[in-house]
């Protein structure tokens, strides 16, 4: 069976459904902004092609056939069909529809994206929206593989290729700690305060960029950091240290997620750090990317 359509049968059946509704040929032409002989000859070849007469021609007008009025109600069906998938594409060229694959690490699945999300549902209705929890590392290779439309996580840097990217919030670097240590009784800590102390820190694999600056800012301060313990969110982080595994440094906003045995402390070092930021594919074309970034403004939180 051939997949082809027809799309002059398909002309030729609005111009059947001109003619049922005006009932006189004159009219139906004038309405789809041709002129009469046109018109006359392609329900013809309808006619023709159909083997049905649809029309019985008089001097006082065109009326419909029997077998024209059989026909008309699923005519008019598929002219509703047309008009609706006309409308859709419409939508979908605007970005008003559609579907939109989203990548987040867990933090920006609690913190950032339900708030965003909530408006985009509310302007956008007919767009689905589909999300999956991702590490920062695999934010990227997804992006430029076409996976994902949007990625949350932890970016920090220059990005090698089509992949942009801004944050959307920032925290001041503070360090969670046993809350019965010695430590625990200073208000503000320096980096070398945490010399001497096992860390719990984010892993490599997860966010190498995040890493690297956190080990390059303890070798500023003249020591390498002593990581007992790597993970996967800045949650396990606040977990370990909850258990007396160590002490961790992570954003100051924390600290209104610490359990009572945790105290956050502030650093003396003013260190700036991404808590998550929103990237996407610049080559990509999907409209509604561009309609979702307009709603997300870069929020600083200290």
């Amino acid at each position: 069976m051939s997949a082809t359509i027809d799309f002059r049968l398909v002309k030729q059946l609005w111009m059947f459904l001109a003619v049922a509704e005006e009932e006189h040929f004159g009219r139906a032409a004038q309405k789809l902004g041709m002129s009469q002989p046109p018109l006359t000859k392609q329900i013809q070849v309808l006619e023709q092609s159909l083997g049905l007469a649809l029309f019985e021609r008089s001097r006082r007008g065109t009326r419909l056939s029997p077998a024209g009025q059989a026909i008309l109600p699923s005519i008019r069906r598929f002219a509703d069909q047309v008009s609706k998938l006309e409308a859709e594409v419409r939508e979908v060229a605007s970005g008003q529809t559609g579907i939109l694959r989203v990548g987040a690490i867990t933090s920006a699945m609690l913190e950032t994206i339900p708030d965003l999300l909530d408006e985009v549902s509310k302007k956008y209705p007919n767009l689905k929206i589909f999300i999956q929890e991702i590490d920062t590392v695999e934010a990227i290779p997804a992006l430029q593989a076409g996976e994902l439309d949007l990625a949350f996580g932890r970016l920090e840097g220059d990005i090698e290729g089509d992949i942009s990217w801004k944050a959307l919030e920032e925290a001041r670097l503070a360090v969670a700690l046993p809350a019965s240590s010695e430590l625990a009784r200073k208000k503000v800590l320096s980096l070398k305060h945490l010399e001497n102390e096992p860390m719990v820190i984010f892993a490599r694999e997860v966010s190498p960029v995040y890493f690297d600056m956190l080990v390059s800012w303890c070798r500023a301060s003249g020591f390498s950091p002593r990581f007992q313990y790597e993970v996967r969110s800045v949650a396990s982080q606040v977990a370990y240290v909850s258990c007396g595994q160590g002490v961790a440094l992570v954003p100051a906003t924390v600290e209104r997620l610490a359990p009572e045995n945790v105290a956050v402390r502030p650093l003396k070092e003013n260190i700036p750090v991404v808590t998550a930021a929103i990237a996407w594919n610049a080559k990509s074309y999907n409209p509604m990317v561009t309609a979702i970034l307009d709603l997300v403004p870069t929020r600083t939180k200290k």
